[in-house]
């Protein structure tokens, strides 16, 4: 099938059950749109029906570029022109916009996907995501990898950190993974849920309300989004995207900021998601007697017992458990019970205490693997 550049893109046939729509937020793209789309005019397997590029106040050639791959692309394309005011001439509102034209092409039983133009993804990266969606998720994250090429000028210590940051996330998620396990998201898993590569049923997307309109963490944002929903989340190890390594980038704020910052002057903390390991421990089990309180089968004295112990643990007292007991889903209840504790708010890791807190991690991990198998419980 030729490509199309239209307003009223009609969607292709071959997989009418459930259609495949990637959005995708540009911003002067003119020498990098075209290895994205190839990208995904590349797939093997499961196969791409439509793209849409939503065209962010570019002021090079990209749409002429568009416009000379279209004919030969095998997938329908919208390209949609924006112009916005400064003020919210950013990724969260392109990137929203891309989704919601997605997801109007899409229909109510289609898969909306999306990535960003400086990005190529893998040859396999419908298929693998498809490979997830069968496992009964409704959201599917993929891992996003700078360009070897151009990550060999991002200088050595920058690698060196981001791969201590990994490490470290990747021990708490673990702590996670042990004492609040998630049955749609089985180890091995990573912790990536970055634009760059996320799939989501256009029910759950819905539900969720869609990319938040944020000129920072827009991807965060609509994870959140879904939590509260309570949609199954799958972080696939085997879905891929590379991401350019470029210093100087399109989105203020973004991935390239943050690194040209970094060349500059180091962050004294790391990222807000990783928080000290003894907060992380809390959260996890506090996250898992939630669970058990909001189990209808735990009653009488063991739900008793596991509201006073979540109460004590949280410095909270028990009838501040009502509101977040009565929420209509988990991810809502949980987020009321991490506003009412003062215990639950994000605290930062110092970097200088990294290589500790690390420490601390792995060996909580050891000792937890180890009550396992001896059979004995962790909550």
């Amino acid at each position: 099938m030729r490509g199309r550049s239209n307003a009223e893109p009609v969607v292709s046939s071959a997989s009418a059950a459930c259609p495949v729509v990637v959005a995708i937020p540009v911003r002067d793209e003119e020498d990098r749109i075209a290895p994205c789309l190839y990208g995904l005019a590349a797939q093997t397997g499961r196969t791409v029906d439509h793209v849409v590029l939503l065209l962010n106040n570019c002021t090079d050639r990209t749409a002429a570029r568009v416009d000379d791959l279209a004919p030969v692309l095998p997938f329908g394309l919208t390209v949609a022109h924006r112009i916005f005011s400064p003020a919210v001439a950013h990724v969260g509102t392109a990137r929203r916009e891309a989704m919601e034209i997605a997801g109007r092409i899409a229909g109510p039983d289609g898969i909306l996907l999306t990535t960003d133009a400086d990005g190529v993804v893998a040859p396999d990266w419908i298929s693998q995501t498809f490979a997830a969606f069968d496992t009964g998720v409704d959201v599917v994250c993929g891992r996003a990898e700078i360009d070897p090429e151009e990550a060999r000028a991002i200088p050595a210590y920058l690698h060196r950190q981001e791969a201590e940051e990994i490490a470290y996330g990747t021990l708490l998620d673990r702590l996670y993974h042990l004492l609040d396990p998630d049955p749609h998201d089985p180890w091995p898993r990573h912790t990536e849920h970055s634009g760059a590569s996320i799939a989501v049923t256009v029910r759950a997307w819905r539900r969720a309300g869609g990319i938040p309109p944020q000129p920072l963490g827009e991807d965060r944002g609509f994870m959140a989004a879904l939590r509260r929903i309570d949609a199954p989340i799958r972080h696939a190890p085997g879905v891929t995207v590379t991401v350019s390594g470029r210093l100087a980038g399109r989105a203020r704020g973004g991935m390239a900021d943050t690194m040209a910052r970094h060349v500059i002057r180091q962050d004294t903390q790391l990222d807000d998601a990783l928080e000290p390991t003894a907060d992380c421990l809390r959260r996890a089990m506090a996250r898992a007697a939630l669970r058990r309180l909001r189990d209808l089968s735990v009653c009488g004295r063991d739900r008793a017992d596991t509201a006073r112990q979540l109460a004590d643990m949280l410095r909270i007292p028990a009838d501040a458990l009502a509101r977040p007991l009565a929420g209509h889903t988990f991810g809502a209840a949980w987020e009321s019970l991490e506003r009412c504790s003062p215990s639950l708010h994000r605290r930062r890791v110092l970097r200088r205490d990294l290589a500790e807190q690390h420490a601390m991690a792995q060996a909580m991990i050891d000792d937890l693997v180890m009550e396992m198998g001896h059979g004995r419980s962790v909550a």
